[in-house]
């Protein structure tokens, strides 16, 4: 045993030996390798930019903590210039009865704060999300005469910021609202109405911000796509302007003008053309015979009521302005027509019923003015002179009757020589002068047309459509 002991243990001596000479090695050759990289790196690259560093936090890297941001750019001094650019992405309603519009817009904003700077060899700038606007200063502009509006926040604040390392700071926001516009409805509905929507700063005047259109006229793009459904878009422009405030002063102030132009045609089709149907219906009346009282009087009443229907129909879809609009023209005036048609019915049946009662009264008279009858002349039926109150178709109805002078009854006898007298009758009537049955006869051809019902009807069929016609043409020549 003594003697296999001192092997062992110069055999285990051995193999530790052989693993500290290993490892030793390995550490030797990882620590030249990191030389050998150090040494080759440090002659070609370069230095390393700031701006793409993650360990640099961006608070840290803008100096966000290092200034006070509740204060304007160069405060103190002139007026920072914030540049104002606005994309249109649609315009969504226009409400007559609210007197407003709604409209969604992409508003960008350009200014420099040299607080933001930072250095960068690319001359790259850096965006952000919403999170780093409630820490820095951005302008406070707001949508004047504006009822409704806020930023869109799905999935997150439609916000974005960007800025750049001199300074230049561009930021845009996602945003609806809903403004006043002031409408004229005089035209309604062959209208155009002239829109704007304004951006004024809250806060700073003049002296402290000054508002201005980054690209003038070319600052306001649109989508092409942006319709409305009864509107036609015709022209966007800018302006810009100075508005003063009692109490606070001057502030800029943008304005962005739009002009629309109504669709006639939907109001044709809702409106003119019923009315105008309604008021020819209407005439259909003077060609229904006047003793037929339930056609014609219904036919009125059911225009009539019609004619209001519509007219309440469209105010109901109107503000209540106090001045007249086009169309309540049209409507009334369409409205006046029907019903004087229902009057001119009322004249005809009334002035039918006069003439019946007169013929009535002359029949009467004339069966009390006729003389006793007088016997004498056989076989033969005998009559004097008319007067000239009698109508034609009393004069008619007498026409079998001859006119013979009035003869004493001696004489007839002796003339005849008959011993029995035979039945006779004469009829007498008294005669009028000349003079006087002309004066009655030109009094009734002046009386002619009044009392002609049938007269009344004709000539409403030519003077009626006339007149609407006529209407017509000067109402389309002045609104259109």
């Amino acid at each position: 045993m003594p003697y296999l002991t001192k092997p062992l243990i110069l055999l285990l001596c051995l193999l530790v030996t052989g693993e500290c000479r290993k490892h030793g090695h390995r550490v030797r050759r990882w620590t030249g390798t990191v030389e050998t990289q150090k040494h080759g790196t440090s002659l070609s690259k370069k230095p390393p930019d700031v701006t793409k560093s993650r360990k640099m936090k961006t608070e840290h890297l803008l100096k966000v903590d290092d200034h006070d941001f509740t204060m304007r750019p160069a405060f103190g001094g002139p007026a920072i210039p914030v540049g104002v650019d606005v994309q249109v992405e649609s315009l969504d309603s226009i409400s007559e009865v609210d007197m407003d519009f709604t409209m969604t817009l992409y508003l960008r904003h350009y200014w420099k704060d040299e607080r933001l700077s930072f250095t960068s060899s690319t001359n790259k700038s850096m965006t952000f999300d919403g999170r780093l606007v409630k820490k820095i200063w951005v302008p406070d502009v707001f949508f004047v005469h504006s009822k409704r509006s806020f930023i869109h926040d799905t999935t997150t604040d439609n916000i974005m910021l960007r800025v750049f390392p001199d300074g230049h700071v561009l930021y845009s926001l996602r945003v609806t609202v809903t403004a006043a516009c002031n409408m004229d409805f005089s035209r309604f509905p062959l209208d155009s109405q002239t829109c704007s929507l304004e951006l004024e700063s809250y806060a700073y005047t003049d002296e402290d911000l000054m508002l201005y259109w980054k690209s003038g006229d070319e600052s306001l793009s649109t989508d092409d796509r942006i319709s409305l459904s009864q509107f036609l878009i015709q022209k966007f422009h800018t302006t810009s302007r100075l508005a003063f405030y009692s109490s606070t002063g001057w502030y800029n102030r943008l304005y962005i003008n739009f002009t629309l132009r109504r669709h006639i045609f939907f109001f044709l089709l809702q409106t003119y053309f019923p009315a105008t149907l309604m008021v020819m219906l209407s005439w259909v009346s003077f060609w229904i015979d006047r003793r037929a009282v339930p056609a014609r009087v219904s036919l009125g009443i059911t225009t009539v009521l019609t004619m209001s229907t519509i007219i309440t129909g469209v105010n109901a879809s109107m503000p209540r302005v106090s001045y007249i609009k086009a169309v309540d023209i049209y409507l009334w005036v369409s409205f006046v027509f029907v019903f004087l048609s229902v009057l001119e019915y009322a004249a005809v049946n009334y002035l039918s019923t006069v003439q019946d009662r007169r013929e009535r009264k002359m029949r009467e008279r004339a069966r009390s003015q006729s003389l006793p009858c007088t016997c004498g002349i056989s076989q033969t039926r005998t009559m004097t002179m008319l007067d000239g109150t009698y109508s034609e178709a009393d004069t008619n109805s007498l026409a079998g009757y001859t006119e013979e002078p009035m003869v004493p009854e001696e004489e007839h006898e002796e003339m005849h020589e008959v011993p029995e007298k035979p039945e006779h009758m004469v009829v007498h009537l008294s005669v009028s002068s000349e003079s006087t049955t002309t004066k009655k006869k030109k009094s009734l051809r002046g009386l002619n047309i009044i009392q002609n019902t049938h007269a009344i009807d004709k000539y409403s069929r030519m003077i009626f459509p006339g007149s609407y016609i006529f209407f017509n043409l000067i109402y389309w020549s002045v609104y259109c």
